[in-house]
Protein backbone atom coordinates (compact mmCIF):
# COMPACT_ATOMS: atom_id res chain seq x y z
CA UNK A 1 0.00 0.00 0.00
CA UNK A 2 1.33 3.44 -1.12
CA UNK A 3 1.29 6.30 1.00
CA UNK A 4 0.49 10.19 -0.32
CA UNK A 5 1.59 10.66 -3.99
CA UNK A 6 2.34 7.10 -4.64
CA UNK A 7 5.44 7.01 -1.98
CA UNK A 8 5.36 5.68 1.21
CA UNK A 9 5.14 9.25 3.12
CA UNK A 10 2.61 9.67 5.36
CA UNK A 11 -0.87 9.99 4.48
CA UNK A 12 -1.99 11.67 7.51
CA UNK A 13 -0.20 14.22 6.90
CA UNK A 14 -0.94 14.76 3.40
CA UNK A 15 -4.40 15.19 4.03
CA UNK A 16 -3.74 17.14 7.22
CA UNK A 17 -0.74 19.90 5.29
CA UNK A 18 -4.08 19.99 2.74
CA UNK A 19 -6.35 21.15 5.02
CA UNK A 20 -4.28 23.59 6.64
CA UNK A 21 -3.10 24.65 4.02
CA UNK A 22 -6.44 25.44 2.39
CA UNK A 23 -8.12 26.86 5.29
CA UNK A 24 -4.54 29.25 5.71
CA UNK A 25 -4.31 30.27 2.04
CA UNK A 26 -8.11 30.94 1.97
CA UNK A 27 -7.98 33.16 5.10
CA UNK A 28 -5.14 35.02 3.58
CA UNK A 29 -6.64 35.43 0.38
CA UNK A 30 -10.21 36.81 2.34
CA UNK A 31 -7.73 39.06 4.34
CA UNK A 32 -7.10 41.07 0.90
CA UNK A 33 -9.07 43.95 -0.12
CA UNK A 34 -8.71 44.65 -3.53
CA UNK A 35 -10.27 48.38 -4.92
CA UNK A 36 -9.77 50.08 -8.35
CA UNK A 37 -9.51 53.54 -9.70
CA UNK A 38 -10.49 52.51 -13.27
CA UNK A 39 -13.63 54.75 -14.87
CA UNK A 40 -14.26 56.54 -17.90
CA UNK A 41 -12.61 60.11 -16.71
CA UNK A 42 -9.27 58.56 -14.62
CA UNK A 43 -5.70 58.34 -16.10
CA UNK A 44 -5.19 54.56 -17.54
CA UNK A 45 -1.97 55.18 -18.57
CA UNK A 46 0.51 58.96 -18.15
CA UNK A 47 2.56 60.62 -20.61
CA UNK A 48 4.90 62.82 -19.20
CA UNK A 49 4.03 65.07 -16.29
CA UNK A 50 0.80 66.09 -17.09
CA UNK A 51 -0.74 64.12 -20.53
CA UNK A 52 -2.97 61.17 -19.60
CA UNK A 53 -5.07 58.52 -21.78
CA UNK A 54 -8.36 57.75 -20.01
CA UNK A 55 -10.49 55.13 -20.42
CA UNK A 56 -13.06 57.44 -22.69
CA UNK A 57 -9.92 58.04 -24.77
CA UNK A 58 -9.11 54.90 -25.35
CA UNK A 59 -12.81 53.84 -26.59
CA UNK A 60 -12.77 55.95 -29.47
CA UNK A 61 -10.29 54.04 -31.27
CA UNK A 62 -11.55 50.79 -30.41
CA UNK A 63 -15.23 51.84 -31.78
CA UNK A 64 -14.16 52.97 -34.95
CA UNK A 65 -11.97 49.75 -35.52
CA UNK A 66 -15.11 47.93 -34.63
CA UNK A 67 -17.05 49.89 -37.26
CA UNK A 68 -14.28 49.37 -39.94
CA UNK A 69 -15.06 45.77 -39.26
CA UNK A 70 -18.69 45.67 -39.02
CA UNK A 71 -18.05 47.62 -42.48
CA UNK A 72 -15.31 44.76 -43.73
CA UNK A 73 -14.77 41.64 -42.00
CA UNK A 74 -11.60 41.30 -44.05
CA UNK A 75 -9.78 44.65 -42.92
CA UNK A 76 -6.97 44.18 -41.14
CA UNK A 77 -6.37 47.61 -39.96
CA UNK A 78 -10.01 47.50 -38.38
CA UNK A 79 -9.25 44.14 -36.55
CA UNK A 80 -5.49 45.63 -35.32
CA UNK A 81 -6.71 48.73 -33.88
CA UNK A 82 -9.96 47.21 -32.34
CA UNK A 83 -7.93 44.56 -30.86
CA UNK A 84 -5.11 46.51 -29.79
CA UNK A 85 -7.62 49.24 -28.24
CA UNK A 86 -9.42 46.20 -26.38
CA UNK A 87 -6.28 45.43 -25.12
CA UNK A 88 -4.79 48.56 -23.74
CA UNK A 89 -8.14 48.86 -21.60
CA UNK A 90 -7.84 45.51 -19.91
CA UNK A 91 -4.21 46.60 -19.60
CA UNK A 92 -5.33 49.80 -18.10
CA UNK A 93 -8.47 48.44 -16.22
CA UNK A 94 -5.49 45.48 -14.69
CA UNK A 95 -2.72 48.04 -13.72
CA UNK A 96 -5.25 50.24 -11.79
CA UNK A 97 -6.40 47.77 -9.35
CA UNK A 98 -4.87 48.10 -5.94
CA UNK A 99 -4.88 45.22 -3.23
CA UNK A 100 -4.20 45.81 0.37
CA UNK A 101 -4.28 44.13 3.46
CA UNK A 102 -7.58 44.76 5.58
CA UNK A 103 -6.51 45.65 9.11
CA UNK A 104 -6.16 42.51 11.33
CA UNK A 105 -4.04 41.78 14.64
CA UNK A 106 -0.83 40.26 14.53
CA UNK A 107 -2.12 37.06 16.70
CA UNK A 108 -4.44 36.64 13.48
CA UNK A 109 -1.90 37.13 10.80
CA UNK A 110 0.48 35.12 12.28
CA UNK A 111 -2.69 32.24 12.60
CA UNK A 112 -3.16 32.54 9.33
CA UNK A 113 0.59 32.69 8.18
CA UNK A 114 1.45 29.33 10.35
CA UNK A 115 -1.61 27.16 8.92
CA UNK A 116 -0.75 28.40 5.65
CA UNK A 117 2.82 27.53 5.46
CA UNK A 118 2.71 25.33 7.90
CA UNK A 119 0.43 23.01 6.08
CA UNK A 120 2.49 23.47 2.83
CA UNK A 121 5.35 22.49 4.97
CA UNK A 122 3.28 18.98 5.84
CA UNK A 123 1.79 18.94 2.52
CA UNK A 124 5.36 18.52 0.73
CA UNK A 125 6.77 16.43 3.35
CA UNK A 126 4.45 13.74 2.78
CA UNK A 127 5.12 13.09 -0.65
CA UNK A 128 8.70 12.79 -0.10
CA UNK A 129 9.55 8.74 0.91
CA UNK A 130 9.05 7.84 4.70
CA UNK A 131 12.78 7.41 5.98
CA UNK A 132 13.20 4.08 7.82
CA UNK A 133 13.52 4.00 11.34
CA UNK A 134 16.78 3.54 12.53
CA UNK A 135 17.75 -0.18 14.27
CA UNK A 136 16.79 -0.27 18.22
CA UNK A 137 20.23 -1.07 20.07
CA UNK A 138 22.72 0.43 18.05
Amino acid sequence: MNGAGGTSGGTGQFFLGLIMMCGGFYLLLNGIVVSSSFGFSSRLFGFGSGFGISGGMIMIPMMIGIGMVFYNSKNYLGWLIALCSFAALIFGVISSVSMSLRTMSAFELICILVLAIGGLGLFLRSLKPAQPAPPRGQ
